[in-house]
Formats: structure tokens, C-alpha cells, sequence
């Protein structure tokens, strides 16, 4: 089941990708640093406006500086494909390891690993571009077998892994510290997470990213409503409950929890549900957030809590106080989750909407033969990603900035996110009265356009 899943989520996420319907924002981006590391260049990502936008400024990400390993051996995009696979596969793997462990037989271990793989956001994650957080799904479940296993060395790795993925998953690691240490009784693993979390936080937070960004995580803006900074935002927790629970209780809220809970309330036992303690900073993070794409199944934000489910559903099962017994009732409604939930049917609707200038894309791109400057449509980064400059074409792009690109490709049907028709018509008028600039293609209202 993990081998063929792993096979499966690579192959999904690799057929996406061709049908250009990777984005710049996060694939290219995530791939503009692995390769800017793997050649020894300033890991820096050239298209987020006019501001340029360090690694470690970006929720200090170490976990991309080994990857860069992996595109000194071929540089491709795919890494990330497979790197995403494997991590979502091997978590497979994990939830059969801690339902053994937890005392189920191997039939109910087999039947929570076919839980884990029906569970919607596994299958949504993984054709929503790359995020490093997906890593963090065995990292969070290999801690805990780890750590009810005594493997001090495994345990510490583990935590060190989650850490490294992404600043705001230090959170997590704090609160499975105080998990461990109050609720499983593991007081040397629950204190090395505690500590390692809550530290690391504050490294992070408060000297990492303002050393790189200039100022604090970007992402703070969602929460602008509770303070201008992390510290001023926690003290607002505490001071003023009032906004707290006015998310907290609000009918958005509450959709969510739905999304999160419906496809496994069948083991979702109160007496049980103490591994969702770890899961209280992600959840509360994405119900107090104004971005709605943190309370959906489609993004990545519940990624850090999905593994505390799978504990929870463990755990209960393991107790025999699950509302509903049967394995094959179980597997049929996480199937009906999967089938409400799943986004499988984008393959056959939104992800066949460019078909109509997939060729000429194709065939534009493979003309692009030198590492220069590009400026490209949002949604065909990925594939040109590997320079330092690149740049999505927007609103504000002024005529002078075209002089700055060898390369200019533009889709006037498609123009992509952060772009328009309006915007890639006048560039294109612009580019055809400029003699610097030679029309080298064009097939389907695709144009390609040469510095000369």
C-alpha cells in the first residue's frame, strides 16, 4: 500500500505539472531554491514583486538546503514530486507501525493505513504543488513511535526533521511535547519537544526571519487583526479573548471542523481525543486566520494535524470504544469521504482547461535555450525556474522593466495568476513596437519574444 500509494501520488503530481497546471506560487518557488543552492548561488526568489525573498526568510526552511544534493545530480522539478510521494507514502507505512504498536491486529493496522490513504487532504496535498510540511506527516509519526518505543536517537531526528520544514511546525513540536510529557508520560521525549519547539520559535521568529526578511514573517498579516507582530499577536490571545472567540464560535469555523472531523468521526471517541492536544497551534492558527484557504482540505495548512487524528483513531480503536466497529464500514465511509472530498475530479474538468495552448506552451518553452533573465505566465515558472531571474508578468510591469528580460512569454488566453488579458495585451503591443525585441513564436495567442 505504501510503495503503490507513493508510485501513485508521484505519477498524480507529475501528470498535473505537465498539464501546466503547477504555479509559480509554490512550486516555482520551491524549486527556484533548490536550484539557486545547488549551484551555489544566493537562494533567492526573484518573482515576488520587486522585493527579493531569502529561504530563510521564507519560514526558515533549512530543509531545502539537502535537497540540493538531489539537483546536483540532475536538476528537475521532479525531486519535489518524489521527495512529496514518498514522505505521504511512508506515512502510510507509519500509521500501520503505530497501530501495531498501540496493540491492534494487523488487520485493523491494515484497515487504518487504508484510513490514512482515503483521508481527502492526502490526496489534495499532494496535487497542490510542493510544500515542505508534507515531510513533517512521518516526522510527526515516527516521533511518537519513537518515543513510546524508547529510541531516544530516532525520536530527536524526527523532531529535528519536523523543526527543519517550517517555523510555524515548531508550534506543533511544543505542544507534542506537552503532550508526551503530561498525557503519554514520556517526560525525557515530551521535555526534548517542549523545549526544541519553543525555542526554535523564538529563533526563528524573532532572529532568522527579521535577519533575512527585513522584518517580520509576511504571513503575520493574516492576524493583523490581533497585533502587528508575533509577540503583540500572543499577548492578544491573552488579552483579548473577546476576538478569540468570535472566530473561535463563527459559522467559517465551524465548516471546518466539519471538514476535519466528518471523514473520521467514526473513532473520534472524547476519552481518546488527547492526542489532538498537538494539534491545538494549527488549528487555531488556521480558524483565526482571514486567508480562507487555511480552513479547507485542499491547501496544505492541516497537514500538522491530520497525524494527530490518525493517533487519536489509533488510540480509540485500540480501546475498542470506536461509535462504529466494522472494518468495512469504516473503509466504505472513508471511501464516501474521499469521493465528496477528493479533488481526483480536477484531472477531468480544470485541469483540461489550457488544453487549447498546451502545445504551443510546449513548443515556445523548448526555444528558451540560455540561463538569462524570462519573464513567463504564472503557471509555466515551474518549468523555467532554473536562473536567477524570473518574473511573473503583472498589473504594474512598466514598459522600461521589458528591457530587463532575454526572454518575454506570454499567453494572452491563459495569462495566469497575478496577471490579466488587459496586462499581457499591452505588453505584447509594447514588445511588437520595440525594436530590441524579436517576435520568435507565436501559435494560439501564445508569444515568445527575444531580446535581439
Amino acid at each position: 500500500m505504501s510503495v503503490g500509494s507513493t508510485i501513485l501520488f508521484f505519477l498524480l503530481a507529475t501528470l498535473r505539472h505537465a498539464l501546466f497546471k503547477s504555479n509559480a506560487y509554490d512550486l516555482g518557488w520551491f524549486d527556484q531554491y533548490v536550484y539557486l543552492i545547488s549551484r551555489g548561488l544566493p537562494p533567492v526568489v526573484s518573482f515576488w514583486g520587486y522585493q527579493e525573498f531569502h529561504l530563510l526568510a521564507d519560514h526558515a526552511a533549512i530543509i531545502f538546503y539537502p535537497f540540493a544534493l538531489l539537483y546536483k545530480i540532475y536538476p528537475t522539478v521532479h525531486w519535489l514530486f518524489a521527495i512529496q510521494a514518498i514522505a505521504l507514502g511512508w506515512g502510510c507505512w507509519l500509521t500501520w507501525r503505530v497501530s501495531l504498536q498501540a496493540g491492534l491486529s494487523d488487520r485493523d493496522g491494515i484497515m487504518m493505513a487504508g484510513v490514512y490513504l482515503l483521508y481527502p487532504l492526502i490526496f489534495n496535498v499532494n496535487i497542490y504543488g510542493f510544500h515542505p510540511e508534507v515531510i513533517a506527516i512521518p516526522g510527526i509519526l515516527g516521533a511518537v513511535l519513537a518515543a513510546r518505543a524508547k529510541q531516544k536517537v530516532w525520536f530527536c531526528g524526527c523532531i529535528a526533521l519536523i523543526l527543519s520544514c517550517k517555523a510555524v511546525l515548531s508550534l506543533t513540536v511544543a505542544a507534542t511535547g506537552f503532550w508526551l510529557f503530561f498525557f503519554e508520560r514520556r517526560r525525557f521525549y515530551g521535555a526534548i519537544a517542549l523545549f526544541s519547539g519553543t525555542g526554535w520559535f523564538f529563533i526563528t521568529t524573532q532572529a532568522i526571519i527579521p535577519q533575512f526578511l527585513g522584518t517580520e514573517q509576511d504571513s503575520i498579516s493574516r492576524y493583523a487583526y490581533l497585533g502587528d507582530s508575533v509577540l503583540e499577536i500572543a499577548l492578544s490571545l491573552i488579552l483579548k479573548p473577546d476576538l478569540i472567540w468570535g472566530r473561535v464560535f463563527s459559522l467559517s469555523a465551524l465548516e471546518y471542523l466539519a471538514l476535519l472531523f466528518v471523514p473520521v468521526f467514526w473513532g473520534l471517541f472524547p476519552r481518546y481525543l488527547a492526542p489532538l492536544i498537538s494539534a491545538m497551534p494549527a488549528l487555531m492558527l488556521n480558524i483565526l486566520s482571514d486567508h480562507f484557504g487555511q480552513r479547507t482540505l485542499v491547501q496544505h495548512y492541516a497537514v500538522p494535524i491530520f497525524p494527530f487524528l490518525i493517533l487519536a483513531l489509533v488510540a480509540a480503536r485500540s480501546a475498542g470504544k470506536t461509535w462504529i466497529r466494522s472494518r468495512k464500514v469504516i473503509l466504505a465511509w472513508s471511501l464516501l469521504g474521499f469521493l465528496v472530498l477528493g479533488k481526483y475530479y480536477f484531472f477531468g474538468t480544470i485541469y483540461l482547461d489550457s488544453l487549447d495552448t498546451w502545445q504551443a506552451n510546449r513548443e515556445a518553452i523548448a526555444l528558451i535555450q540560455t540561463r538569462e533573465p524570462v519573464m513567463a505566465p504564472s503557471q509555466l515558472i515551474p518549468y523555467l525556474t532554473h536562473r536567477q531571474v524570473i518574473k511573473v508578468p503583472r498589473p504594474e510591469t512598466e514598459l522600461e522593466e521589458l528591457e530587463n528580460f532575454k526572454y518575454i512569454l506570454l499567453d494572452r488566453h491563459h495569462p495566469g495568476f497575478a496577471s490579466s488579458r488587459e496586462t499581457v495585451t499591452r505588453l505584447i503591443d509594447a514588445l511588437e513596437n520595440n525594436t530590441r525585441f524579436d517576435r520568435i513564436y507565436r501559435r494560439n495567442e501564445v508569444f515568445l519574444y527575444q531580446r535581439n
